[in-house]
């Protein structure tokens, strides 16, 4: 499947991990994806089988930055327990992705947007308007 935009293939992205579509998520990932996050990083599939097996977040995009190939999403994270689905935690945060060849190459999560958009070079001004 093609899309428009590296923007449409991370909000593809993003619903599918929303819904722990693991077999979409990994289809719409390079194989050997990044994943950066609070306890570091590490590459590949089995890597994000493993992220979205034990994660139970949930993210809701407030905000999208994009240049390139590169989008920033400010988001509003919810963490539930897999066993009993009660809120285990909430906050702000932003993704970063990089996007290559249709797939989602590189996957961070940052705790302040600012910072996000700082490691992807981006800024304000790069904020573009999604209709919901």
């Amino acid at each position: 499947m093609q899309y428009e935009s590296p923007f449409a293939i991370v909000q593809a992205w993003q619903d599918a991990a929303n819904s722990q579509n693991i077999e979409r998520l990994v289809e719409l990932s390079a194989p050997e994806i990044e994943v950066v996050g609070p306890r570091g990083s590490g590459r590949g599939t089995q890597l994000l089988r493993d992220w979205l097996g034990r994660a139970g977040l949930h993210l809701t995009t407030l905000r999208v930055f994009a240049r390139g190939n590169i989008v920033v999403l400010a988001q509003h994270g919810i963490w539930r327990s897999l066993e009993t689905g009660e809120v285990t935690g909430e906050r702000d945060l932003a993704s970063r992705f990089q996007v290559a060849d249709q797939r989602v190459a590189q996957f961070a999560r940052h705790d302040s947007l600012d910072v996000a958009l700082n490691e992807a070079g981006l800024d304000y001004t790069d904020e573009i308007s999604v209709s919901s």
